[in-house]
Parts: structure tokens; sequence; C-alpha cells
């Protein structure tokens, strides 16, 4: 039988060899109003919320070499919590680059120049503007929805290209631990 150009295509999309990286964007979970806490930490529903995502995101095959996060409370917290469910090689440590506001170019270069798996734990909307950078090439389009103690995977190609594959919200993590 013939192979059409879709089933190439298929084939192309389940080959692993033309993935030189994976990269997992997290917004951290919910947290505290500033006036309850002027640190603001998790909530416990910000908490509950990381801990499910990331007892579902452990049943997927990752190879997070390091989690980064932004250094502020909500985000350092988030990233503790996935780190006690994932497979983390070198750990979690505080970087540069990830507070709300920070400019998305300097991440979206620094990635460009790795070949390892890497989780950054941030915020809005530092996390949708490296995005859209990463996928559209403009940091202007909002091509993610991102939800607070959410996950999403991009991989990147041999050939520069990223793609999203696959995205763990809160409410899926609820509803998947209900099943």
């Amino acid at each position: 039988m013939e192979e059409s150009k879709y089933d190439i295509i298929i084939l192309r999309y389940k080959s692993k060899e033309e993935i030189s990286m994976y990269l997992y964007l997290v917004q951290h979970g919910e947290a505290k109003k500033e006036e309850e806490d002027p640190a603001r930490g998790l909530t416990e529903r910000g908490r509950a919320d990381v801990t499910q995502v990331a007892s579902l995101i452990q049943k997927m095959e990752n190879n997070v070499s390091r989690i980064l996060h932004s250094g502020k409370t909500r985000a350092m917290q988030t990233a503790q919590i996935i780190g006690k469910f994932i497979n983390c090689e070198d750990g979690i440590f505080e970087s540069e680059g990830l507070a709300p506001m920070d400019e998305p170019l300097f991440w979206a270069r620094r990635i460009d120049g790795l070949n390892e798996d890497i989780m950054l734990v941030g915020h809005l909307p530092h996390m949708a503007k490296l995005s859209g950078l990463l996928l559209c090439g403009n940091q202007e389009k909002a091509c993610i929805d991102f939800k607070m103690g959410g996950v999403v995977c991009y991989k990147r190609f041999d050939d520069g290209r990223w793609a999203v594959e696959w995205m763990v919200v809160p409410e899926m993590a609820r509803y998947c631990m209900r099943v």
C-alpha cells in the first residue's frame, strides 16, 4: 500500500529523533492576596491544584533536568511542589528573567542554546509572552490561555520550530483524580 503525505506527516510527528528539547512552562498556583500575606505564598487551593497537576504529570514521560523559578514565593512554592513529583536531575533554582514584567526575549535566546529539558515556573504576562514568541515569533500573540497551577509542555524540533505537546490545568487534574 502506498503511503500518503498524511501518513508521512504522522510518522514525522511521532519520530522522537527530530525533537531536540522539551520545555515546560508553569504559571504559579493561586496565591494569597497581599493584604493577607505580603510575600503572596500559595493558598490552600493553590497548593492542592499544583499537587494534583504534579501528580498527573508524574505519570507522563519527562526528563526535566532543572526547575527554574522567579524567586517570588508563589513561584518557588509551585516549583518545590512539582519537584517532589517529577524526576528533576539537577534540582530547583531561582533564576533571573522570570518575573511578571521581564522581557521574554531573554529566555527565548537562552533556551535556544539548550539541549536539555527544563521547566520554568513564573507569572503572567511573562509566560504568555514567552509562549507567543516561541510559537508565533511574536510576544504579543496570545496563543496559550495559561491557568494558575497549569503546566504546558512544548517541544522543539531539530529545525528550531516549537509546538505544544500537551497542557494540564487544575480542572483537568481534578477530573482525572475522580475517574
